[in-house]
């Protein structure tokens, strides 16, 4: 397997697959309810719903890295807030993650397996998570997404 095809397999499983640490992302967050979504079981830490944005986000800055390999923070900000807790929100918020998924996977695929060793950024930046190769960033989002879905499970299960 090329590191695309090892980078496209781990990223599917963290989302919708069959990951070796547990429950994927998907089956996380697709039975909670907005409300559920939106509850902050443990005081000022972030609710289920701002992490899912917070990956949305990331996602979606990591394929534009992809695309114009220039670094950004994220469009929607790095932390977007969630002006709308209604439940038809809620699932444009889901839409939203899927789609962000689909776009990265995407352009992943599309890659010529040369660009994996191109820097991204000039200087090593953690939170802005610049000054790494192409290669180094997709495994990037890929822990980042891992980690954050642990996030949500725990707060998912906290706010029964």
């Amino acid at each position: 397997m090329t590191s695309t095809h090892t980078i496209l397999a781990q990223l599917s499983a963290v989302f919708d697959g069959d990951p070796w640490y547990g429950s994927p992302l998907w089956s996380i967050v697709r039975d909670l309810s907005a409300e559920r979504a939106a509850n902050r079981p443990i005081g000022a830490a972030h609710s289920p719903w701002e992490i899912v944005r917070h990956i949305t986000a990331w996602n979606q800055e990591v394929t534009r890295r992809l695309e114009l390999m220039v670094c950004h923070e994220p469009e929607l900000g790095d932390w977007p807030p969630v002006p709308d807790t209604s439940r038809d929100a809620w699932q444009h918020a889901l839409s939203d993650l899927c789609e962000s998924y689909a776009r990265l996977r995407e352009r992943i695929a599309e890659l010529n397996p040369a660009v994996l060793s191109h820097r991204i950024g000039e200087e090593r930046d953690r939170p802005a998570g610049t000054g790494v190769s192409v290669e180094e960033m997709l495994f990037g989002i890929i822990h980042h997404n891992v980690y954050h879905s642990g996030q949500i499970a725990v707060l998912a299960k906290g706010s029964v």
